[in-house]
């Protein structure tokens, strides 16, 4: 029963309207932190939202979003021609609503201390990004052409964005100053550690190893009690030349516990090994993401 519960919420997370939800949530607290405190502070933030904010202070004419959303015009006719239908709607519904958010938002937090303002900013950009990321789109900007280059050219998602936000900080430099430049650089750090926090935060694994005197009778008990499936890896002990099997399975968090139980129980004097793995894709886990 409750495998069935779990599969039909994995199904659900798939659908149109949890999308939608994950998005419009993602793009309201992105545009808070921009509104709230990057402006006020005058910071500049990664991305294509960094080069709108960079735009807005020097050259006026337009609002923060309305430079964002005038940037995000090249971006999606690639994103249409070379993504997918389903990645650039849900993306351009990201980005409509994140323009629309920073500039009609009427909200502003007073923070005196600049560091702290760029902590704050960056834990709650950070939180917005990994929440609207963990749908089928994105937010628009560097995120669209991040999955283009990915899929078209293997480049990796995270060294096209260190290389943008390299550019973007060396020229913002000459406008809004060494100090504040480098708040900024420490807001963007703290936004990229907080963000991976939120994709990785549900989907945390914990693969377990272990040496045992009874693999087959522990790979039984983990099947029956905890309701996971095992691989035999076979190796030979160092020391004694003996062939083993080494069991390999694959847990979540709250059923750690539960898996060190059943091996000691098993076999008191099991040798177990677990590491943390951000991701796992197949039966019983997640979903490949297709864009």
């Amino acid at each position: 029963m409750a495998g069935t519960w779990v599969q039909q919420f994995r199904i659900a997370t798939y659908s149109i309207s949890w999308n939608l939800l994950l998005i419009t949530t993602g793009a309201l607290v992105f545009a808070f932190g921009v509104k709230a405190v990057v402006i006020p502070q005058e910071f500049i933030s990664g991305g294509m939202t960094g080069v709108g904010l960079l735009l807005s202070y020097v050259v006026g004419v337009l609002p923060p979003g309305g430079w964002l959303l005038l940037l995000n015009i090249p971006i999606f006719i690639l994103g249409w021609i070379c993504v997918s239908r389903r990645f650039f709607c849900y993306s351009l519904y990201g980005m409509l609503l994140l323009s629309l958010g920073i500039d009609t938002m009427p909200w502003a937090l007073q923070i005196e201390d600049t560091l702290l303002a760029a902590l704050t900013a960056g834990a709650i950009m950070g939180a917005g990004s990994g929440i609207a990321l963990r749908s089928m789109g994105s937010l628009g900007g560097l995120d669209v052409i991040s999955v283009f280059l990915n899929q078209r050219f293997n480049l990796g998602i995270g060294k096209f964005s260190f290389g943008f936000n390299l550019a973007l900080f060396t020229v913002s430099l000459f406008f809004i100053g060494l100090e504040h430049m480098l708040y900024s650089v420490f807001l963007v750090f703290v936004h990229a550690m907080v963000m991976d926090y939120f994709l990785g935060m549900f989907n945390q694994r914990k693969m377990v190893l272990v040496v045992t005197e009874k693999p087959d009778d522990l790979a039984k008990a983990i099947l029956s009690t905890i309701n996971r499936g095992s691989t035999f890896l076979y190796g030979r002990g160092a020391y004694t030349g003996k062939r083993k099997k080494i069991l390999l399975t694959v847990v979540n968090s709250i059923q750690l516990k539960r898996l060190e139980e059943v091996i000691f129980t098993v076999d008191p004097q099991a040798f177990t090994i677990e590491e943390n793995t951000l991701n796992v894709i197949g039966q019983g886990f997640s979903r490949r993401k297709i864009y």
